[in-house]
């Protein structure tokens, strides 16, 4: 029974205007998981003949497929990347147990249905076509979908005791260089205990790395990184003369070793401070730092505390405008060196984009030293699923090789 189930999977979609889907009432008998993560859904999955209906808009929209509903010829049709990657379209019509894919005729298990305004499609067909792996767990009446492998943007952080996971440079976009930050003294420093500049080893030296990276081709960012422990971010941003000198440094240096960003890690705000004033300080800082650097083409980066952390001096409305891209450190909320709750992860992305910044400019911040081989996965499967522009992982130097294939499993940077 499990596996004719599996083999005939349908899914149900809503179409029109309707909000985010909201999930459906606790008692449904049927649960989906998308990359280990529910999915929320509005109309509860059932079983009809002997084949399972799931909602279909919920899933399609996750997996990043267009969908189309012509009423008027009772049509569906679904366009997106296939397992390869390549573009595929899916036309199916109400009442007909033939499909269309890509032109060819299809035979289906069973003809797609309305249902109170939502839309019956076979899902093991779907996920064919789209390259969606899709289990069944009849014990727990759990259907299990693991997403195809994407192109994103991929960002590693550098810093610390990175240089042993260099060669992992070639799977990346993007490389934040973790080498300047704001010391106890409020001021800008590339000498400090940690996050500093490298010291040469022999004819390896920083500004070779940096070289390499960009040739890669890939971008790089000097990443500065600030805590809060003891208010010394708090005075940098509220003293002016402090706060000027920092961004000329930065600015400086940036140009001076030829970095094509500038990364912002300032933490802690909003914890011991007022969140208003951090916001605002925040906002007047990142401003300026734009309007310094980016006339000469260098962008701007932040990583940021995700907003259902207990930092709460990040206005993300106002920084998602001035940053060309934000990491959202959804991580470290606990103590443990665990995986991150995914329902946290998934609050943390909607709460961001809920703030107004676009998806294209969200990457998901992954603490790699918090995950393993099997949780990566689930991270940016929510990356994929929300659409980001990619994810950022902190840092190089942490993974390990069942990590790095998971990582390559689930997503590859995107090209050109």
């Amino acid at each position: 029974m499990a596996a004719a189930l599996a083999a005939s999977l349908l899914a149900a979609a809503p179409f029109g205007d309707g909000a985010r889907a909201n999930a459906a009432s606790a008692d449904s008998a049927i649960r989906i998981l998308l990359d280990n993560v529910p999915l929320p859904f509005d109309s509860a999955p059932k079983a009809a003949n002997g084949v399972t209906l799931v909602p279909f808009r919920a899933i399609a929209e996750a997996l990043g497929i267009a969908v189309v509903w012509d009423p008027k010829a009772k049509t569906i049709r679904a366009n997106g990347p296939n397992g390869s990657g390549e573009p595929t379209s899916v036309v199916l019509r109400i009442g007909s147990k033939t499909a269309e894919a890509d032109g060819a005729a299809v035979p289906l298990l069973a003809a797609p249905v309305m249902q109170n305004g939502r839309i019956l499609i076979p899902l093991a067909f779907f996920g064919r076509q789209f390259g969606a792996q899709v289990g069944w767990d009849a014990q727990t009446r759990t259907v299990s979908i693991r997403s195809p492998q994407r192109e994103m943007r991929m960002l590693g952080f550098y810093a610390l005791s990175s240089y042993g996971q260099i060669g992992r440079v070639s799977a990346l976009n993007s490389v934040a260089f973790g080498w300047g930050r704001i010391d106890e003294n409020s001021q800008f420093t590339v000498s400090g205990i940690d996050f500093k500049w490298p010291q040469p080893a022999g004819e390896v030296t920083p500004e070779k790395i940096v070289e390499a990276v960009n040739s890669a081709p890939a971008d790089t960012y000097l990443m500065v990184y600030s805590e809060n422990r003891k208010g010394e971010l708090t005075k940098l941003l509220s003293d002016k003369t402090l706060r000027d000198e920092s961004i000329e440094k930065i600015a400086a240096l940036a140009a001076e070793k030829k970095f094509g960003g500038i990364m912002l890690d300032y933490e802690e705000l909003g914890w011991k401070d007022d969140p208003g004033t951090a916001k605002k300080l925040l906002n007047e800082y990142v401003s300026l730092l734009a309007d310094k650097v980016k006339p000469s083409g260098i962008r701007i980066g932040l990583a940021l505390h995700p907003l259902n952390g207990a930092y709460k001096g990040y206005d993300y409305a106002t920084l998602g405008k001035l940053a060309d891209e934000i990491v959202v450190m959804a991580y470290n909320y606990h103590s443990e060196t665990t995986p991150e709750p995914n329902d946290r992860v998934d609050s943390a992305i909607r709460l961001a984009l809920d703030a107004g910044v676009p998806k294209e400019k969200l990457l998901l911040g992954i603490n790699v030293h918090h995950e393993n081989e099997t949780s990566v996965g689930d991270k940016l499967g929510l990356a994929k699923r929300y659409g980001l522009s990619g994810a950022a992982f902190w840092r190089l130097g942490l993974l390990t090789e069942a990590e790095m294939r998971a990582i390559d499993a689930a997503a590859v940077k995107e090209e050109g």
